[in-house]
């Protein structure tokens, strides 16, 4: 999943952007709404975190543009402002949620999981295909209820492949999901990791098939 930060604190922005980089999720950072604008332009994005605060747009203003803009993007509104107006002009302004500051990361992580669930069509933390299972809480994955020790790259793959199974997924879209701006996560690298994946669940019921000129298919007994 790929989220854009648009928060102008420095301190809190670079902690944003390394604890959700950490947790899996592609992360671009911007402090300002005019370059936030752009990058809506240029890239896709599931979910934006979003501070009122901006040095040159109210952050209601920016969201008001966003969606008049026909952006459809997840909104989380990360603020200081915690006064019930303030929630409630947030949400009426196009937000999906609404967090104030101070808050605890562990809670932000579980919202944003939750918008990785309603993404992917979801309503458990845990996805099941066959006898392969993915904690998406507790980043841990088990075939046959054996727990596969797998990197934060290979999780991220997996989990989007998952969370499609039966479905197509593209090299581009894997990429543009799991890349930011400066990461190095290439077509080249997703063919690394679907390898290792592929190794991984030999013989155990679930594969991932190459789909020529198409992409991946994850599913029940695929040729490996």
């Amino acid at each position: 999943m790929r989220v854009l930060v648009i928060e102008d604190d420095t301190t809190l922005g670079h902690a944003l952007r390394e604890f959700l980089t950490a947790q899996g999720y592609a992360v671009d950072w911007l402090e300002a709404g005019a370059p936030a604008l752009k990058a809506l332009k240029a890239q896709d994005y599931d979910l934006l975190i979003l501070d009122l605060n901006l040095p040159d747009v109210s952050g209601l203003g920016l969201l008001t543009q966003i969606r008049a803009n026909g952006h459809q993007e997840s909104v989380l509104i990360l603020t200081a402002r915690d006064g019930l107006d303030d929630r409630v002009a947030g949400l009426d302004a196009g937000a999906d949620d609404y967090v104030t500051k101070p808050f605890e990361l562990a809670e932000l992580a579980a919202r944003v999981r939750a918008f990785a669930r309603r993404r992917a069509g979801q309503a458990q933390p845990t996805i099941e295909v066959g006898q392969l299972s993915f904690d998406t809480v507790g980043r841990e994955v088990r075939i046959n209820g054996d727990r596969l020790n797998l990197s934060v790259r290979e999780l991220s793959v997996l989990e989007m492949l998952m969370g499609r199974a039966g479905r197509v997924v593209t090299k581009r879209q894997i990429v543009n999901s799991l890349s930011a701006w400066d990461g190095d996560f290439s077509e080249n690298a997703v063919e690394v990791y679907i390898y290792r994946l592929r190794k991984r669940l030999e013989g155990k019921g679930v594969g991932i098939q190459t789909i020529r000129g198409f992409g991946y298919l994850l599913d029940l007994d695929s040729a490996a």
